[in-house]
């Protein structure tokens, strides 16, 4: 339910996607991402997300700490109200060039250019250091230009579950809430022209909304002030699934839209071919 740099098997998906006004950060989308990994390569694997900003470092990323399970939180909020999709919309300073930093169990490394990766990938521990085909990284610089490449390092001989990435980040489009979820699981570049298995939780929120909009989410007692200022009141979603194939793509709806509440208005998004 993601690309990955080697075999693996990735199930229970959910993706979050909230806009907000931040007292301090000002207009930004807050990502979610957590599955299931299982990893079935020789080695350490990567999974590859692509996040439509340019400006991202270490200190967007989120630690959950006790509250690892926020986005399991957000799909208890929407679950007895949710109803699975039939159809779907179709459409088509200097930094350093990579940053490396450890979250949960990944070693996370950020490029602008992902064709930069491999000279950085001694700074990931042996343990975690996997083989990048070049050619899937050269589709992310062809068909990503202008996003920021996040490789998430791992090495779990058995399916787990991590904590989820929790991130925020100035978007390259404010209007346009968008996750990550193109599939390709062999270390390949992904096939844009293949219908895939979906196995995915769709999450969405804005700050925007009005009242009586989507489903409060009860978050634990003690959460800190400082992740919670991230996080929605309310959100919606669907699940997309049960034996469900979609077009190769990431799921995208526009913000007036998600206003309306209209979930027939998720659409599936795939890059500009070059």
């Amino acid at each position: 339910m993601c690309i990955s740099t080697g075999e693996a098997a990735f199930s229970g998906t959910i993706v979050y996607c909230g806009r907000q006004d931040h007292p301090v950060h000002g207009l930004i989308h807050v990502l979610g991402y957590q599955n299931t990994a299982a990893n079935l390569a020789d080695g350490p694997n990567a999974m590859l997300l692509h996040l439509p900003t340019r400006q991202l470092t270490p200190r967007h990323f989120l630690p959950t700490g006790r509250a690892g399970d926020v986005l399991q939180r957000m799909v208890a909020a929407v679950e007895p109200v949710a109803a699975g999709a039939e159809d779907i919309a179709w459409m088509s300073a200097e930094p350093q060039p990579v940053q490396v930093f450890d979250h949960d169990v990944y070693t996370v490394l950020l490029a602008a250019d992902p064709t930069a990766i491999p000279a950085a990938l001694w700074q990931v521990p042996p343990h975690r250091r996997p083989n990048v085909d070049p050619d899937l990284l050269r589709f992310y610089a062809d068909h990503f230009p202008d996003h920021t490449i996040a490789l998430c390092c791992f090495d779990n001989a058995d399916a787990r579950q991590a904590k989820p990435l929790l991130l925020w980040y100035p978007p390259l489009d404010p209007d346009r809430l968008t996750v990550p979820a193109l599939d390709g699981h062999t270390g390949a570049a992904p096939d844009l022209d293949t219908a895939v298995p979906v196995d995915h939780w769709v999450l969405l929120s804005t700050d925007q909304a009005p009242a009586g909009w989507g489903a409060p989410v009860d978050y634990p007692g003690g959460m800190r002030h400082s992740l919670r200022a991230f996080l929605p009141a309310e959100v919606v979603g669907r699940y997309y699934g049960r034996g469900q194939t979609l077009p190769n793509g990431d799921f995208t709806i526009s913000h007036r839209d998600l206003l309306a509440g209209d979930l027939d208005r998720v659409e599936r998004s795939q890059p500009t071919r070059r």
